[in-house]
């Protein structure tokens, strides 16, 4: 009963839906204020009946009833209860459950939070996202049913993929889906505007908070699943440039962009029409992505679905969805008015050439992950488009991108003086040269373009130091006063530092393990030793081991350095008989400086088992920086002038003209 329940609350949500991305929009354009508040209760039903029906489908994973194909297909008894519970979300069928509830709370969280949003741009933003839900519910409906039943059901289920079986995986899909469906906000706040016909500082105020809550959720998504690839499979890596990598990678990229460029319309009213072309782009390209991996064009462990018919579904949906919102921008965008002018060397301008190099680098990620696939369909000719291509087309553009980092936020608007924002950055110039020079030292004889890249990292870190400091005058007034300031700082100039500096820290991790990395692939039986960058590693043998649901061979490995013990490191290579896999669980010997890894792969016929030793310099710094700019961020997001109504409350407050006069 429990699955026939979820299956009739998500055809209410549908019917709650399609009502409200109907009855306030026609209420909102005829001002008919009965019309215009049915978008608050119903996009909070609207929620309530998807947690509901993602509920039923959760408890179904955890009982084991295998009466629902989807539990059967996905679970088993003997699996962790943890992956019973995430497992939901590790399939075609429950992900969309999981997506659909992400896109009915966002709306929800509109209804429940934008109380001081104007009453149209409200209805307009909650109908939009609820034509967007339209589309999802009928998509699970029609061609996806979570609840399907299989009768009669089998006394076992067929498991989860063992890959997926990993808390890396089992959180990574809901941040990666928050930041995806978050960017629907920015997509239905830009419909919103268009219908409007206005965009305007206050519009840009109200976008920041979702579009930057959005952010947060994606790139805390990617840093797992990068972090996941790295320790779970064995190869060493941490990106391999696979296109389903790149369809998060992408909205990324654009949503950086439009962070960066509301900021523009909110303090100069500038830019309007650009903001919303990528506020449509940024969810367009989640829509992509969803398409890459449901569709069937795919073979990866990330892709879901391989039936031809699902991907038409969504191929018609996404064109529907992008090719409306466009044919509405190219309707409205020429009436939007442009707000005051500008020059080039300004913080306005350093904006616009952060979006231009964010845009550029979207753009040759797009080519390199959609020409193969385009090319297979049309000519059945296969190609394949790797790390060379996206190394030397996505990262010359990065190196202006990171070199201007520095420099904007010291520029003032409208018009600035770059030498004088030059002058500011003595010291970052002094430990960049340091940098470099003792980079130079210590790796002397390797790669000159290493050494540029530890430099701009060191650059960017400091520049963002430099910048906070120059904000509080820290040096050029008493200590107090550099405090009292810091205080009363913005939470969103503290954010922006933070997340500058983070930054830093996740170019310098790439840079140093892409250039000083090691590795050796060896055979090796017991007592063998190998050297790995000034340490011996001995194998002292395997052990067979009994996990909750798998088999696996540890093999014993010995690390020191100089005679003296620095640790013992135990990697795995599992077998899963639900369903039949073999997995490699690499051991990974953390340090501030490096990481030693060693992954066990088969036993060799001549005796000795395969191994993998790597040596990968300062490897841990992407995803510590990564988390660094998600907490800067977050900081940002507590910025009360990020909030819905923050400034209407403060206008509330605001003393009389006379008073205002008088001082």
């Amino acid at each position: 009963m429990i699955p026939e329940l979820g299956h009739y609350a998500l055809v209410l949500a549908l019917a709650v839906a399609l009502a409200q991305s109907v009855i306030p929009l026609v209420g909102a354009s005829r001002s008919l204020p009965s019309w215009i508040a049915v978008a608050r209760p119903a996009a909070i039903a609207q929620f309530g009946f998807v947690a509901y029906a993602f509920i039923a489908l959760m408890i179904s994973y955890v009982i084991s009833d295998f009466s629902v194909i989807n539990v059967a297909e996905n679970s088993h008894t003997q699996k962790p209860m943890l992956y019973k519970v995430t497992g939901l979300w590790g399939n075609h069928e429950g992900s969309l459950v999981l997506w659909v509830l992400m896109l009915a709370g966002f709306g929800a969280a509109v209804a429940v939070f934008g109380g001081n949003l104007p009453p149209t741009l409200r209805a307009r933003v909650l109908a939009v996202q609820a034509a967007i839900g339209v589309g999802f519910y009928l998509f699970i409906l029609l061609t996806s049913n979570p609840f399907a039943r299989l009768l009669p059901p089998p006394l076992e289920g067929r498991g989860l993929n063992p890959l997926l079986q990993d808390p890396g995986l089992a959180f990574h899909p809901p941040f990666l889906y928050a930041g995806y469906v978050g960017f629907s906000m920015a997509f239905s706040f830009a419909v919103a505007a268009l219908i409007e016909g206005r965009v305007d500082p206050a519009w840009a105020r109200w976008v920041r908070p979702w579009t930057l809550a959005a952010w947060c959720a994606l790139t805390v998504g990617i840093a797992l699943g990068s972090w996941w690839a790295y320790y779970e499979l064995g190869w060493g890596g941490w990106w391999f440039w696979d296109p389903v990598e790149n369809a998060s990678f992408m909205p990324w990229l654009l949503g950086t962009a439009l962070l960066h460029t509301a900021i523009v319309v909110e303090k100069r009213d500038a830019l309007k029409s650009w903001t919303i072309l990528l506020a449509l782009l940024t969810f367009a390209l989640s829509l992509l992505g969803t398409f890459l991996v449901r569709s069937g064009v795919l073979t990866s462990v990330h892709a879901f679905a391989t039936d031809p018919e699902r991907g038409v579904f969504i191929l018609a949906f996404l064109v529907l969805v992008v090719g409306s919102s466009l044919v509405l921008y190219a309707i409205r965008a020429p009436s939007l008015k442009t707000g005051g002018l500008f020059q080039p060397i300004s913080r306005e301008g350093a904006l616009i050439l952060n979006n231009l190099l964010l845009a550029t680098a979207c753009a040759t990620v797009f080519v390199g992950t959609m020409y193969p696939l385009f090319l297979d369909a049309v000519a059945e000719t296969k190609v394949s488009v790797g790390a060379p291509y996206f190394n030397a087309t996505f990262g010359p553009l990065m190196v202006p991108l990171i070199a201007t980092m520095a420099i904007g936020p010291l520029l003032p608007w409208k018009r600035g003086d770059l030498g004088g924002a030059l002058g500011r950055l003595k010291i970052a110039f002094a430990v960049t040269a340091a940098v470099a020079l003792a980079t130079l030292y210590f790796a002397w004889g390797g790669p000159v373009l290493a050494v540029f890249g530890m430099a701009l990292a060191a650059w960017l870190i400091v520049g963002a130091a430099v910048e906070f400091a120059d904000r509080i005058r820290l040096g050029r007034a008493p200590a107090a006063e550099s405090w009292r300031r810091a205080l009363s700082l913005p939470r969103a100039s503290w954010g922006m530092s933070i997340a500058h500096a983070g930054m830093g820290l996740v170019v310098m991790g790439i840079v140093a393990t892409s250039a000083w990395e090691q590795e050796r692939l060896l055979i090796m039986k017991p007592g063998d030793r190998a050297a790995l960058a000034g340490y011996d590693v001995t194998f002292l043998g395997t052990e067979t081991i009994r996990g909750p649901n798998y088999m696996a061979a540890r093999g014993r490995y010995e690390v020191s350095r100089a005679g003296a013990f620095i640790a013992r490191m135990e990697p795995e290579q599992r077998s899963y008989p639900t369903p039949p896999m073999q997995t490699s669980e690499a051991a990974i010997r953390p340090r501030p400086d490096a990481d030693i890894y060693i992954a066990i792969g088969e036993p060799a016929e001549s005796g000795g088992w395969a191994t993998r030793l790597y040596h990968k310099p300062l490897v841990h710094w992407i995803w510590f920086g990564s988390f660094v700019m998600v907490a800067g961020g977050l900081v940002s997001l507590t910025d009360r002038r990020h909030r819905v109504g923050a400034p209407a409350r403060q206008r509330a407050r605001a003393p009389a003209p006379s008073a205002q006069a008088a001082e």
